[in-house]
């Protein structure tokens, strides 16, 4: 059992910088795929990025490819979605997710456990 909790999110300008961080508690992260998704009102939640703990291997969203970087803090059991250059299009709930399953995956079924999420606006 996970407990996922985010912070960091906040307005700020298109171009402009913001980091996100994702606590866990309940069970370490070590061991664990570790994600971040995001959705708009009336839209499907999508994933933006992966982080194994295992090998630190990453996946990032095509859209978002240089431009996010995610990155693990294993003595914090602590995962970050460092976000620069932002546009308007990155608006959204961003959320942490991981799961167990020592496979990739970008669908959100496969993700066992959520954070509640955090708010990203970026203004034009």
């Amino acid at each position: 059992q996970v407990q996922l909790v985010e912070s960091g999110g906040g307005l700020v300008e298109a171009g402009g910088s913001l980091r996100l961080s994702c606590a866990a508690s309940g069970r370490t992260l070590s061991s664990l795929r570790v994600g971040w998704f995001r959705q708009t009102s009336g839209k499907e939640r999508e994933l933006v990025a992966t982080i194994s703990w295992n090998d630190g291997s990453t996946y990032y969203k095509d859209s978002v490819k240089g431009r996010f970087t995610i990155a693990r803090d294993n003595a914090k059991n602590t995962v970050y979605l460092q976000m620069a250059s932002l546009k308007p299009e990155d608006t959204a709930v961003y959320y942490c997710a991981a799961t167990g399953r020592a496979y990739f995956s970008t669908e959100t079924r496969d993700y066992e456990y959520w954070g509640q999420g955090t708010q990203v606006t970026v203004s034009s």
